[in-house]
């Protein structure tokens, strides 16, 4: 994987905007600050008039998947967010089968685990008939 140095752009982080460079090595960002130049890289993107922003995170999409992937699945739609600059999402337990159990939940990450293009995460659906299922969430996954 190349090496990248975007040069001079407008980076936008923690509430602040502030103009320099952003080294990527191995698809990671590596390093930010005023002047990465001289450094050995494979290409150096010019960021002058650019925003670099972090990230965008969308806490609420609508992938359909499963029961309705005629409008959508994971793989398409997360497709879809990283093009736009979204690289992680939270995605609403209405497909069908709604997803208000365990094991459905435990097979959404799997089928993203295989297809997403961002990172992930899933809600579990509350009715008056899973709190049971809701107790046995695990907070850290």
């Amino acid at each position: 994987m190349k090496s990248i140095l975007i040069t001079n752009a407008a980076i936008v982080n923690e509430g602040q905007i502030r103009s320099g460079d952003v080294l990527i090595k191995r698809g990671k960002i590596e390093a930010v600050g005023g002047d990465l130049g001289g450094r050995p890289v494979d290409l150096v993107i010019e960021g002058a008039g650019k925003t670099l922003l972090p990230g965008l995170i969308d806490d609420q999409v609508h992938f359909r998947e499963p029961g309705y992937t005629h409008k959508g699945d994971i793989r398409t739609e997360s497709r879809a967010a990283v093009a736009g600059g979204t690289t992680s999402f939270m995605e609403m337990p209405n497909t069908n089968p709604q997803t208000v159990t365990n094991s459905l939940l435990e097979a959404k990450f799997q089928r993203a685990a295989e297809t997403s293009l961002a990172n992930y995460s899933f809600y579990l659906g509350a009715t008056n008939d899973n709190i049971e299922e809701i107790k046995r969430v695990d907070p850290v996954n």
